[in-house]
């Protein structure tokens, strides 16, 4: 990569190196693994690598894609950081025609399945992929586009079908899923997807306010429904409206209010598989909150309330991103590097790109 480096880029490198041998270690690792898969009969009773050729890996399907895309990532942005023949030698075993076919398959065959997160962070990866150029980035991303079209075929399905919006802080989240999308169609190639994407989104949450965020976090949270939402409609409202949807939404940020939301969760048990979430909740919380304040207007006084709960949040969740317990290990690290180095694809959100001039590159994107 030349020209500058950004400053999530800066952010990122040291923990490159550490990030990168966790994520392979993830997604070769076939056991354990939690298999989201129905058994029709006995026939069924096989091991994931059958269904999932590509992404039997890293505890659940998931994980494993966002892993993928993590390593991918640590690839474009920190290339001098990380071992750039083992990665490539794993993900060329990964992701290839064959394997992406019977995954391509399988979604068509499953259409619930991995609905929306899994569709959203398989975009993400072809958008990183292609992102990523050269000849492994680009037979990566080719290898992936029947995938990437079957999602989208999906995708536009179901928001055909969806009357209500998922807001719970786990992984069927309306808001967080169809933000990464906008953040990854146009490059993943896929950029009709905005449009229906965006026209649920203000569908859903255009009139929002008040949100309960005094509620939060839940005791399994590893999204905060509050944040998730404001971020989303950051990236199809226009800056001057998103600050007054924001105000509406929520109201007394200016001064640090609610303090559950803008302080960083307690974290009882790390290795609890649910209470563990949480630290998953500070470090999406601390991306959330980074993109938020870069949404508001130069000199909104609430762009420093965000900023400062973000470096918490930040410092919180950070030091356990990887801990050795695989409990969290398959999947923190691609939520800290969320955090660190900003959306999960170079193409802006609608809100940003309407809003900046060609000139003032927006938080987290690449300066290549």
């Amino acid at each position: 990569m030349t020209g500058a480096k950004t400053r999530g880029e800066d952010e990122l490198a040291p923990y490159a190196a550490r990030f990168a041998d966790v994520a392979l270690s993830n997604v070769t690792r076939p056991y354990p693994y939690a298999p989201m898969h129905l058994l029709a009969g006995p026939e069924d009773l096989v091991p994931p690598r059958i269904h999932h050729p590509a992404f039997y890996g890293s505890y659940d399907w998931h994980s494993s894609v966002h892993m993928h895309w993590l390593l991918v990532r640590l690839l474009r942005r920190c290339p001098d950081r990380v071992d750039h023949e083992r990665i490539t030698e794993v993900l060329d075993g990964h992701l290839t025609p064959a394997h992406l076919a019977a995954e391509a398959a399988y979604l068509r065959a499953h259409p619930s399945f991995e609905r929306p997160y899994g569709w959203a962070w398989l975009l993400a990866l072809t958008a990183e992929c292609r992102a990523l150029g050269g000849p492994s980035g680009e037979r990566w991303a080719a290898a992936l586009a029947p995938a990437a079209e079957t999602v989208d075929a999906l995708l536009r399905g179901w928001l055909a079908r969806a009357t209500y919006p998922v807001r719970h802080g786990t992984h069927t989240n309306s808001a967080f899923a169809l933000a990464v999308v906008l953040d990854s169609a146009a490059a993943a190639g896929r950029p009709a997807l905005a449009a229906p994407v965006t026209e649920a989104l203000l569908r859903w949450f255009a009139d929002d306010h008040d949100a309960p965020a005094h509620w939060e976090p839940s005791g399994q949270d590893f999204l905060s429904p509050a944040l998730t939402e404001a971020e989303a409609m950051s990236r199809v409202l226009p800056r001057a409206e998103f600050a007054h949807w924001l105000a509406r939404f929520l109201p007394g940020t200016d001064h640090g209010a609610p303090r559950t939301l803008l302080a960083p969760p307690t974290v009882s048990d790390p290795i609890d598989p649910q209470i563990g979430h949480l630290i998953g909740l500070s470090l999406s919380r601390a991306a959330a909150l980074r993109r938020l304040a870069a949404a508001l207007p130069a000199g909104d006084p609430r762009g420093a309330v965000l900023r400062s709960a973000a470096g918490e949040h930040l410092a919180a969740g950070l030091p356990r991103a990887i801990s050795g317990d695989f409990t969290a290990d398959h999947w923190l690290a691609s939520f800290a590097a969320l955090a660190l180095d900003g959306p999960p694809a170079t193409a802006s959100g609608a809100q940003t790109a309407r809003d900046r001039t060609a000139d003032e590159p927006s938080e987290g994107d690449a300066v290549d």
